[in-house]
C-alpha cells in the first residue's frame, strides 16, 4: 500500500510589502513551540520513512560502507604549542573526539625538537594526559557540540565551551590541567571563539543579541563573578559580525566587526586590558581587511589584507601612526600586491615568515614570504610548495608564531587528507640542518583496499547564457565506460564567496563505487574565480547563480557520457536555496533534487528583522524592506513564492528543529507547497532531525546514517537501489 502524505491544513495569512501581498497559507507552522507543528513534524518523519521502507537494507549497507572504511580508532598529527604536544584521538564505537597531550623535549635541535612523537591509535602514550573526553560529555546529553577550545599559552588552564541543544548556544567552562578539577566560572550563553589571555587569568568570550549575532566581546577575569564581566567592545550595526582573537606573537587583542563587503577592527594591547581598543581603518571607508600587529626589526606595523584598490585584495604594511586616519591619508607598502588573475585570503605572520592563502586557477594555495625579504632590495620571491595534482586544496592548519614550523593541510577528490610540515628557513642560522621539501607527516587511512588510481578526476566548463565559462569538477570511477551514459549528482553552493573546493570524502565512494558520476558546478555567487565571481552571483544579480547552474546541466546532459534523464541536483542551506530555484526554472531537468537545510523563504525571512542573522544578510542579498527593487527581484527567485503548477521531480528536503541559521518552518512550508502544486504526482517529502542543528544530528555515527539515508534515496532516485 502506497504510504500518503500528512494532510497540512492552510490558514489564511498575508504578507504585505510595496503594495505586494503575498498569501502564505503555511506561516502557521512557524510557532516551534506548538503541540500541532511537532506533531506535523513527526508526521513528516514517518511518512519519510514509510516512504522509503524499502531502502532499509541499502542504508545499512551504505553505513556499514563509510564504517567499514573509516579507521575508527585514529588520532590526529600532534602539534607542538610550548612545552607540550597536542593532539586528539577517536575510538572505535565513540562519536566524538578526546583531547590529549604529551610533555615535548627541547634539546636545541630544532629539526629533532619538532618532529611529532609517533603516537599509535588506541595506545596510551608515556606521560599522556587527557585534556577533555567529547565521549564521555556527550553521553549526558542527545546532543553534543564543542564551539570553543582553548589551552593556556603556558598549558596551565583549559577553556572550553559545548552545545548540548544544537541551537549554538554554549556554555564555556575552564578546567585547571595542573589539578583536573573545573574552575568555579561557567558562562552561559556564549558564542565560538572564546580564548584564554596569554597570562591565563581571564577568558574572553563573545554573545549574541536576540538576533543570534555576536555583538560583544567580554572579559571574564577567572574567579570573580560573571556579573562584573567586562564589555571590551561592543558592536551596535546590526549589520555587523563581531568577532576577536589574539595577535599571532599574543600582545594585541585584535577585534573584528565585519560583513562580506566591509569590516572595522579594533587593536588593545594585551596588558592594558582597560585600555580602549583604537580602530585600524575606520568602517567608513568601506574595506574590507583583515589586520594583524606584528614586530619586523623591532618595529611595530600592521600587517593588512585588504580590497582597497583591489578586489582580489593585496596585502600591505601599515605604520601604527595611522591608525584611525582615513584610507586614502594612510601610506601603504604592499608586499603582496594586487592581481586580477589571483585571490588573496589571508595572511598569516610568524618571527619569520608571512604565510600566504592565495586562490590562483580556481584552487587554494600557500606561499611563503620571508620577512628579511620586507627590508631588502629587490625582495625575495614568495616560495609556494608544488604538488603534483591538478585540482587540490592546500591550507594553512598551524602557523605557531616561535615555530620553525609551518604546518599545511593538503586534500583533492582522490587524495585523503594529508598533513604536511614546512620548515621555514630564517626561522633558525642552521637552515641546512632543515629539510627544503614538506615533510609528509600523515595520510588519513582509507580502509579497504582503497586506490586513487581507481578514481578520475576532470575539470570541464559550461558556458552561460551571457557567455561566462563556468567550471565543472567531475570525479568518477575510472574504469567508467565512457560510452555508456551514467548518472549524475550536481552539486553546488554559489553564495557567499564560499568556494566548494576539492576535498576527498569516504561517503562519497559508495556513490562513486556504484557508476554515479560527482559534479562541483562552480556557479557565480562562490569565489572559485576572485572576487568579480562573487560579486556577480549575489544582490541584484544572484540570478546568475541559479541559471548557471542550469547551463551546467544541459553541458553535462549533452556529454556522451552522461545520462541525461539522470541527473539529480543537491545543495544544502544557501545551495538549498539553489536547488528550489532550479527546480522552479527547469525541473524536467532533474531526475529528484536533495535539499539539505534549505533557505528556500529567503524574502520572508529577510523581511524579518528580529529573525536570526537577518540584517547580517542584506549585504548578500539586499535590503528589501528598504527597496522595493530589491524585494521585487527577491521575489521573482525565491524558491517557496514562486511554486506552481510543474512537473516537480521527487524531492527530498532535511533540515532540524533547533537550527538557528535556516529555521526549521522554510522547508516545512516548501514542502508542503510542492505537494500541493507537483503535477508530476512525484513524492516529496520531508526529514526533521528532532535533536539537532544546521549541521544536523552530532556524532560521526549518526550524520553517517543520516548520510546513508540520504544516499540511499539518491541512488535509487537514479535507478542503482540494487548495484
Amino acid at each position: 500500500m502506497t504510504p500518503l502524505p500528512p494532510q497540512i491544513r492552510r490558514q489564511p495569512v498575508e504578507r504585505a510589502f510595496h503594495g505586494h501581498v503575498f498569501p502564505d497559507p503555511y506561516e502557521w507552522m512557524r510557532d516551534k513551540e506548538s503541540p500541532e507543528v511537532l506533531e506535523h513534524l513527526a508526521a513528516e518523519n514517518d511518512y519519510a520513512e514509510a516512504s522509503t521502507a524499502h531502502l532499509a537494507g541499502l542504508r545499512e549497507t551504505i553505513f556499514g560502507e563509510i564504517k567499514g572504511r573509516t579507521q575508527e580508532t585514529d588520532l590526529s598529527v600532534p602539534n607542538r604549542r610550548g612545552d607540550w604536544w597536542y593532539f586528539s584521538r577517536t575510538v572505535e564505537g565513540g562519536a566524538h573526539q578526546v583531547f590529549c597531550r604529551v610533555p615535548a623535549a627541547t634539546t636545541g635541535d630544532l629539526l629533532a625538537d619538532w618532529t611529532p612523537p609517533v603516537v599509535e591509535p588506541g595506545t596510551p602514550m608515556a606521560g599522556e594526559e587527557v585534556l577533555l573526553d567529547a565521549n564521555a560529555e556527550s553521553e549526558k546529553h542527545e546532543f553534543y557540540s564543542l564551539g570553543s577550545f582553548d589551552v593556556a599559552e603556558d598549558g596551565s588552564l583549559l577553556a572550553w565551551a559545548e552545545d548540548v541543544a544544537g541551537d549554538e548556544r554554549f556554555v564555556l567552562r575552564v578546567k585547571d590541567l595542573g589539578t583536573g578539577e573545573l574552575l568555579p566560572d561557567e558562562i552561559p550563553g556564549t558564542f565560538y571563539g572564546a580564548f584564554l589571555s596569554p597570562d591565563a587569568r581571564a577568558v574572553y568570550y563573545t554573545v549574541v543579541d536576540e538576533s543570534w549575532r555576536p555583538h560583544q566581546l567580554r572579559r571574564h577575569v577567572l574567579g570573580t563573578p560573571v556579573a562584573d564581566d567586562a564589555v571590551v567592545h561592543e558592536e551596535t550595526d546590526p549589520g555587523l559580525w563581531l568577532g576577536a582573537g589574539l595577535s599571532a606573537d599574543r600582545r594585541w587583542i585584535v577585534v573584528e566587526a565585519t560583513c562580506s563587503e566591509f569590516s572595522e577592527v579594533r587593536i588593545q594591547p594585551v596588558d592594558e586590558p582597560a585600555a580602549e581598543p583604537r580602530v585600524v581603518l575606520s568602517r567608513a571607508d568601506r574595506v574590507l581587511y583583515e589586520a594583524e600587529p606584528f614586530l619586523l626589526d623591532g618595529r611595530e606595523l600592521i600587517l593588512l589584507t585588504h580590497d582597497h584598490e583591489a578586489p582580489n585584495s593585496r596585502v600591505s604594511l601599515m605604520d601604527p601612526v595611522d591608525l584611525g586616519r582615513p584610507v586614502a591619508e594612510v601610506s601603504l607598502r604592499d608586499v603582496v600586491p594586487a592581481s586580477e588573475t589571483e585571490r588573496v585570503n589571508g595572511c598569516a605572520v610568524t618571527a619569520s615568515h608571512l604565510v600566504v592563502s592565495v586562490r590562483a586557477d580556481t584552487t587554494l594555495r600557500v606561499r611563503l614570504v620571508a620577512l628579511a625579504a620586507l627590508t631588502s632590495d629587490p625582495a625575495a620571491a614568495p616560495v609556494e610548495p608544488a604538488f603534483d595534482e591538478e585540482l587540490y586544496t592546500a591550507t594553512v592548519s598551524a602557523a605557531e608564531h616561535d615555530a620553525p614550523v609551518v604546518r599545511l593541510s593538503y586534500t583533492s577528490f582522490t587524495t585523503p587528507p594529508r598533513v604536511y610540515d614546512v620548515f621555514v628557513s630564517g626561522a633558525t642560522g642552521d637552515d641546512d640542518a632543515l629539510p627544503a621539501q614538506p615533510v609528509l607527516r600523515r595520510e588519513a587511512t582509507v580502509l579497504g583496499g582503497y586506490d586513487p588510481a581507481d578514481y578520475a578526476v576532470e575539470r570541464d566548463w559550461a558556458t552561460a547564457a551571457d557567455g561566462t565559462r563556468i567550471p565543472i569538477s567531475l570525479v568518477r570511477r575510472a574504469d567508467l565506460d565512457p560510452s555508456v551514459p551514467a548518472p549524475v549528482l550536481q552539486y553546488a553552493y554559489g553564495s557567499y564567496e564560499h568556494s566548494t573546493d576539492p576535498a576527498f570524502s569516504v561517503s562519497r565512494l559508495s556513490l562513486l563505487d556504484r557508476g554515479v558520476i560527482w559534479a562541483v558546478a562552480h556557479v557565480r555567487g562562490g569565489g572559485e574565480l576572485g572576487r568579480a565571481w562573487y560579486e556577480h552571483g549575489k544582490k541584484l544579480r544572484k540570478a546568475n547563480t541559479f541559471t548557471d547552474y542550469v547551463a551546467v546541466t544541459e553541458h553535462l546532459a549533452a556529454r556522451p557520457d552522461v545520462d541525461e534523464h539522470r541527473i539529480l541536483v543537491m545543495g544544502g542551506s544557501a545551495g538549498g536555496l539553489l536547488v528550489g530555484a532550479v527546480l522552479n526554472l527547469a525541473p524536467e531537468k532533474y531526475c529528484g533534487a536533495l535539499a539539505a537545510v534549505p533557505f528556500v523563504d529567503p524574502l520572508t525571512s529577510i523581511l524579518d528583522p528580529s529573525l536570526p542573522l537577518t540584517a547580517l544578510e542584506w549585504e548578500e542579498w539586499g535590503n528589501p524592506i528598504e527597496d522595493p527593487h530589491v524585494y521585487r527581484y527577491m521575489r521573482d527567485y525565491s524558491p517557496y513564492e514562486n511554486v506552481r503548477p510543474l512537473p516537480y521531480p521527487p524531492v527530498l528536503a532535511v533540515t532540524s528543529l533547533n537550527d538557528t541559521r535556516v529555521l526549521y518552518v522554510e522547508p516545512a512550508k516548501w514542502v508542503a507547497s510542492l505537494r500541493e502544486a507537483t503535477t508530476s504526482g512525484q513524492p516529496v517529502l520531508l526529514r526533521c532531525e528532532m535533536a539537532g542543528g544546521h549541521g544536523g544530528a552530532s556524532g560521526r555515527y549518526s550524520q553517517w546514517k543520516d548520510t546513508a539515508w540520504e544516499y540511499a534515496w539518491v541512488l535509487d532516485r537514479m535507478g542503482l537501489a540494487g548495484a
